[in-house]
């Protein structure tokens, strides 16, 4: 009888005790979420009911924390049209997400080495992958999830990849110092950009696809015509210190903001862009004006490497990732840090922002990705 008395005893102190522990986590998640609210309010920001989808930006704590890579995240990409978004990890392989549930979909296996970049074409039916193994994928994301294609022709480390607008092309990057053409049909190379001195980090396509940008551990941006008679580099941006790691094209909603950090008069549009972000070792994002070559702002506040940057879709914000384990909102038009998320528990190497829903994704050394709920 005594016995029975202590098993119920014991039941209900644990049922007690677990009671306890819940109530617990819930007072210190709402004691987080006050003191943000606090911070919000010194700070200035716009109240949550007044602010406009082109002024949400990511608000801690993370909505998920997805794990299952067994290296560091290389890259984070949203799908352009479903609520998928997709990891590339130095364990060689891609991981499928859905983000608004943060469930595992599925692994793409078939790289031999770190997969170092992943893009998706325009409508989301292709994504393209580039790797440590000298090598490109194309894979069917529209059906099979296979892998349907495997481009070679660098001679090392293929670093980063980006599809043109038309989705035909495909550019890719490579620690060989030179920037390829592939043709999407038939999986040739179709020209050969050469002009960096040293590993080529980073290519993305302008909106239009007429340009590309790339940058460089020769601590240059270079800006390429995409014309098939134009090899030559169109220009040279040379004012990092430091490896330049990446870079990332305005949207046309930015050309307010940055004509307004630049100090130039809106109406008169002294600055017609098309603009320019880049991320370097040196700690600094820099925004150029991509038609004169002018560095327009520079962003200073991260305290370790600059990893990746994306534009908020409203154009008024630039999210940074960082080597110091944060993301970092910038208020464009005045140049200075609107947040700081300490986002990661190692470095912070990637990030996206979704282009129409209100989402962020962050990659890190840590092995986590992580998505970010805007409001």
């Amino acid at each position: 009888m005594t016995g029975e008395i202590d098993r119920k005893i014991g039941g209900l102190l644990e049922k007690k005790w677990t009671s306890v522990i819940r109530l617990q986590k819930k007072v210190m998640e709402l004691e987080s979420k006050l003191s943000e609210a606090q911070k919000e309010f010194m700070e200035g920001a716009p109240a949550r009911g007044k602010r406009t989808p082109a002024e949400w930006i990511p608000r801690p704590p993370e909505k998920f924390c997805l794990t299952g890579h067994r290296a560091t995240i290389t890259k984070v990409v949203f799908h352009p049209v479903f609520s998928l978004m997709v990891s590339s990890s130095e364990d060689a392989t891609i991981r499928v997400w859905e983000f608004e549930s943060g469930t595992y979909e599925r692994t793409l296996k078939g790289h031999t080495d770190s997969v170092q970049d992943i893009a998706f074409d325009h409508h989301g039916k292709l994504l393209v992958s580039c790797s440590a193994d000298m090598s490109i994928k194309l894979w069917d994301f529209n059906q099979t999830f296979e892998c349907i294609k495997t481009m070679h022709g660098h001679e090392h480390n293929v670093s980063s990849v980006a599809f043109s607008p038309s989705g035909d092309l495909v550019y890719s990057a490579s620690r060989d110092k030179t920037i390829k053409a592939w043709d999407v049909a038939t999986g040739y190379c179709v020209k050969t950009f050469k002009g960096h001195r040293e590993w080529v980090r980073m290519v993305r396509v302008s909106a239009d696809g007429a340009l590309l940008a790339s940058c460089s551990n020769d601590q240059t941006v270079r800006i390429w015509s995409t014309d098939n008679n134009a090899n030559e580099c169109k220009m040279e941006l040379r004012e990092h210190e430091h490896v330049v790691e990446c870079v990332a094209w305005a949207p046309e909603a930015a050309a307010a903001a940055i004509n307004e950090a630049a100090g130039g008069d809106n109406r008169r549009a002294n600055h017609a862009g098309p603009f320019l972000a880049s991320g370097s070792r040196d700690k600094t994002v820099k925004i150029w004006d991509v038609s004169t070559g002018q560095c327009l702002a520079t962003l200073v506040g991260h305290d370790n490497w600059v990893r990746g940057a994306a534009w908020h879709p409203g154009g008024r914000y630039l999210l940074t990732a960082s080597d110091d384990k944060t993301l970092r909102v910038w208020d464009v038009a005045h140049t200075r840090c609107l947040k700081t998320l300490y986002a990661h528990q190692h470095f912070a190497t990637s990030l996206d922002f979704h282009r129409s829903l209100p989402y962020v994704i962050s990659g890190s050394v840590d092995l986590t990705v992580k998505v970010w709920e805007c409001r």
